[in-house]
C-alpha cells in the first residue's frame, strides 16, 4: 500500500482487524493495538531499538500475531504546526517499513503532548516511580497515540 491519510484508513485496511499504534522514541518504540472493532487502544509491547530490519521484524511478529490491518504511526508535531527532525525522522522510518513490506497501510496521527499526558497520568493517577514510568511511558504514549486516531476515525 502506502502511507495514506488518516481517513482513508478504514476503506483500506480489512475490515474487522486490529490496528497498531506506534510512539518512535529514540532508543524504543511503544506499540499498542487496538480491539477488532477499532474502538480500544491498549498498551501492548516496548521493542528497544537495535538494527532497522530487526526492529521492523519485531514490529510484523506482533502485528502478525494480532492480525492487524494497519499502523498508526505518532508524528511528532512542534506546536505551532510545523514539522520538524523527528517528524522527518517518523516518515523516513514509514518509508522504510514500506520497503519491507509494501503491502502495508499506514497512517500519522499529531502526537503533540502524547508523553507529557501519559506522564502527568502515570504520575497523578498512578503514583508511578520515575523508573517504572520508562518501562511504561512509550508503550502507554503509542496506546494514547492510537485511542485518538481511532476517536477520530469513529467522529469522521
Amino acid at each position: 500500500m502506502a502511507v495514506i491519510d488518516l481517513l482513508e484508513l478504514p476503506a483500506t485496511a480489512p475490515k474487522n482487524t486490529p490496528l497498531v499504534g506506534l510512539d518512535l522514541g529514540e532508543k524504543t518504540i511503544g506499540v499498542a493495538v487496538s480491539d477488532a472493532t477499532r474502538m480500544v487502544a491498549s498498551p501492548l509491547e516496548l521493542i528497544r531499538k537495535t538494527k532497522f530490519t530487526d526492529d521492523a521484524n519485531a514490529l510484523f511478529k506482533l502485528m502478525e500475531s494480532r492480525h492487524a490491518g494497519g499502523i498508526v504511526i505518532g508524528l511528532p508535531v512542534n506546536m505551532d504546526g510545523t514539522e520538524g527532525v523527528r517528524c522527518q525522522s517518523n516518515r523516513a522510518f514509514a518509508r522504510n517499513l514500506l520497503r519491507l513490506r509494501p503491502d502495508l497501510t499506514i497512517a500519522f496521527w499529531d502526537e503533540r503532548m502524547s508523553t507529557m499526558a501519559v506522564n502527568r497520568m502515570l504520575v497523578g493517577e498512578a503514583d508511578m516511580t520515575r523508573a517504572r514510568r520508562a518501562d511504561v511511558v512509550d508503550k502507554m504514549a503509542a496506546a494514547w497515540i492510537l485511542q485518538g486516531a481511532l476517536d477520530r476515525l469513529r467522529n469522521a
